[in-house]
């Protein structure tokens, strides 16, 4: 994993602010500074949720999206150190393994790539790298037995969480085939055809590698239903969604009932917990809606799957501080914040 930064101690301190009288997540969460110490570290029983950072963009541009789902690690990571240490999430079961930094192979495109069409066959070509290494750390995480934790980042990084996350667990003994289940929060499927790495078909390729088992999409939107995805959908007993209009609009099912839906159609295995912020209404993110659902939807839903499914790993995809466009936003990193902790106190309770 040449790409990966593990964090030392000082570099999580360095963004929590130490207050008299109280503890932040910063002051209780483990590290680990080198890979052989990564290793140890993973070990240690009292850590249960190893979290990183995949701030990367290349998947998003692969898909003709707007960069900058590179931007929330950091302000997300800030918050979240400066979370309250106190009994409803004391920090000391989480391990801050570090980010991925794959700057290099962005500039190399930047640097050589002439025509659109050769920058986007590029940023297809280099996701191969991000999933490679995305997939070793995360195989190495459950093979202990632990959660991943992931930050993207694009939704491209959903394949390699799957198929590492799925090799894992099996390799464990948990399951018998490296095979999962997922539940998907997104206005997309991303499940477009398998034209080449990108932001818009991790699950159709993990579908296709035998990674993906079953598959459940809550709230995506008609507008943005490709047809031959629909009559995937449609034709395949292993696929499923509930569509934002049949919940918000037809009124076929509530909010609660939809996710409900979600955990039983995939609770006869272990599942990857997924969620593209692109679904939260005007929250930043290279497909921003103005119409979607709200962050207490978004918070509910991973409260419920914590708490009632069997969660492989969570990974929260496409936030951005910042996009190339000029467009920002200061709360995005404070949102994924809130969105981990309920996860982690779900999970854990």
């Amino acid at each position: 994993m040449q790409h990966f930064k593990f964090y030392q101690k000082e570099d999580v301190l360095s963004l929590t602010k130490i207050r008299r009288f109280e503890t932040k997540l910063g002051e209780r969460v483990h590290t680990s500074h080198s890979a052989a110490e990564f290793e140890a570290a993973i070990k240690n029983p009292e850590v249960k949720f190893v979290l990183f950072g995949i701030p990367e963009d290349l998947g998003v541009r692969g898909n003709d999206g707007v960069g900058g789902a590179d931007s929330a690690w950091i302000p997300f990571l800030f918050s979240f150190l400066n979370t309250q240490s106190n009994d409803f999430l004391e920090g000391s079961e989480i391990l801050v393994a570090g980010h991925f930094d794959f700057g290099d192979l962005k500039y190399l495109i930047e640097q050589n790539a002439s025509s659109f069409d050769e920058k986007k066959d590029a940023y297809r070509h280099a996701v191969q790298t991000i999933d490679e290494e995305v997939e070793k750390l995360t195989k190495t995480i459950t093979q202990a037995q632990k959660i991943p934790v992931a930050i993207g980042g694009g939704h491209n990084n959903a394949y390699p969480l799957i198929k590492g996350a799925a090799k894992g667990w099996h390799k464990a003994g948990v399951l018998q085939l490296a095979q999962l289940n997922v539940v998907n929060l997104d206005a997309h499927t991303d499940f477009r055809p398998a034209e080449g790495r990108h932001s818009g078909n991790p699950f159709r390729y993990a579908e296709e590698d035998g990674y993906l088992q079953k598959y459940c999409v809550v709230g995506v939107q008609e507008n943005y239903l490709p047809q031959n995805v629909w009559t995937d959908f449609v034709n395949n007993p292993f696929l499923d969604m509930v569509t934002f209009e049949d919940i918000f609009l037809h009124e076929k099912r509530n909010f609660i009932q939809a996710v409900g839906h979600a955990i039983s159609f995939t609770d006869d295995n272990l599942i990857g917990v997924e969620l593209d912020l692109d679904i939260v209404e005007n929250t930043l993110t290279s497909a921003q809606t103005p119409s979607g659902i709200s962050s207490v939807h978004a918070r509910q839903y991973i409260n419920m799957v914590a708490a009632q499914a069997k969660p492989a790993y969570l990974h929260i995809a496409e936030g951005a501080s910042q996009l190339t466009d000029g467009r920002k936003s200061e709360t995005t990193g404070k949102l994924i914040s809130y969105l981990v902790s309920d996860f982690i106190k779900a999970f854990a309770h």
